[in-house]
């Protein structure tokens, strides 16, 4: 299986340049074309599956972060505060404080629950420039991330919806997902909450997924010490060209960051009880993703991914305006197509084969 960066260097999907930084790829037109089509499959499954759209800014002032722990247990990973007058703001590491601002702007009644927020919304990591890798590793993740706030009742549905959605995404897609990882808490102190709430969690989480599982044939394998802060989580893991194991989508549930900011719902009986949060990741990031589809196809991506979906290569100039006359026929179609009139035709053929 070749490496992305190796096949990056004839299909011009992304570049980069130090004085743009490490770690933030630059898109380039045939790089965005992919992209938007990822984006659109995203959006259409989230629509399908009952999520709304939302948008959020990609700062927030330092207490929102520390309200929801990142700031306590995943500091080390943010960039820098910036001083703005008398606030401290900062890029946000994850989508997921922001979310439940926007579910906390209103009250909610047990009725009109689950809410699933969708947005397809950029965060920042202060990855060390070691680890730094292409478009696997990146300081800039632009993700497919969906919140749903639903009832205890809820949640094992929902976590097996999300896992069910995840696993069709990555059917369409054609990637082969190598083994679902069930993420725990070990016995460290790297983990918010009580060890009581942590194991009745992991405990439905294990059955949600095996439910889901018994219809595919994919192990479910437990890795301890790999759930995130505030709850454990089912990850859709890939192997890469360098036979790295990685995350692709992932369902993780969130039951530190309702109480932080108090996000409750009205019951049947008038009373407030609260919520419990599943984060989803179904397409998952544009950057690895896209990183992971150059490899799987090794750069001859389905047509409906090409960023070039139909070469026009005229024998000779007397065939340029018969050519142009389809390259536009084709366009008004909404098909990708590309003229190549320059150089002798056997150029133009393998620049064509070379670019897939």
């Amino acid at each position: 299986m070749p490496d992305h960066r190796d096949l990056n260097h004839d299909l011009d999907v992304y570049a980069t340049d130090p004085l743009a930084g490490a770690g933030l790829p630059l898109w380039l037109a045939g790089g965005s074309v992919i992209r938007r089509e990822l984006e659109r499959l995203a959006k259409d499954l989230a629509h399908a599956d009952g999520c709304v759209d939302v948008h959020t800014p990609v700062l927030g002032k330092r207490g929102l972060f520390e309200r929801s722990g990142h700031w306590a247990k995943f500091g080390d990973d943010m960039f820098p505060t910036m001083q703005l007058g008398d606030e401290e703001v900062v890029l946000r590491p994850a989508n997921c404080p922001h979310h439940a601002l926007v579910y906390k702007a209103r009250s909610h009644s047990y009725r009109e629950l689950p809410v699933r927020l969708n947005e397809l919304a950029p965060m920042f990591r202060a990855e060390r420039s070691g680890v730094l890798s292409g478009l696997t590793r990146v300081r800039q993740i632009s993700l497919d991330d969906t919140h749903v706030f639903c009832r205890p009742d809820q949640t094992g549905a929902e976590v097996a919806r999300g896992l069910r959605a995840a696993l069709e995404a990555q059917r369409i897609l054609g990637l082969p997902v190598h083994h679902v990882r069930l993420s725990l808490r070990d016995d460290s102190d790297a983990w918010l909450g009580t060890r009581e709430q942590w194991d009745a969690v992991q405990d439905s989480l294990r059955e949600s997924a095996g439910e889901v599982l018994a219809g595919y044939d994919l192990p479910l394998v437990e890795g301890l010490g790999e759930a995130a802060f505030y709850g454990p989580k089912v990850d859709l893991q890939v192997v890469d060209s360098r036979g790295h194991e990685e995350t692709i989508a992932t369902v993780q549930v969130d039951f530190n960051q309702p109480e932080r900011f108090d996000l409750t719902y009205h019951g049947e009986d008038g009373e407030r009880h609260r919520v419990v949060m599943v984060h989803r990741g179904t397409v998952g990031s544009m950057e690895r993703v896209t990183a992971a589809l150059l490899e799987r196809y090794e750069g001859r991506l389905p047509l409906w991914l090409a960023p070039v979906q139909v070469a026009v290569l005229p024998v000779s100039s007397e065939q340029d305006e018969a050519a142009r006359a389809l390259v536009n026929a084709l366009r008004a179609e909404g098909v990708r197509v590309e003229l190549a009139c320059d150089d002798s035709l056997g150029s133009r053929i393998r620049e064509a084969r070379r670019r897939r």
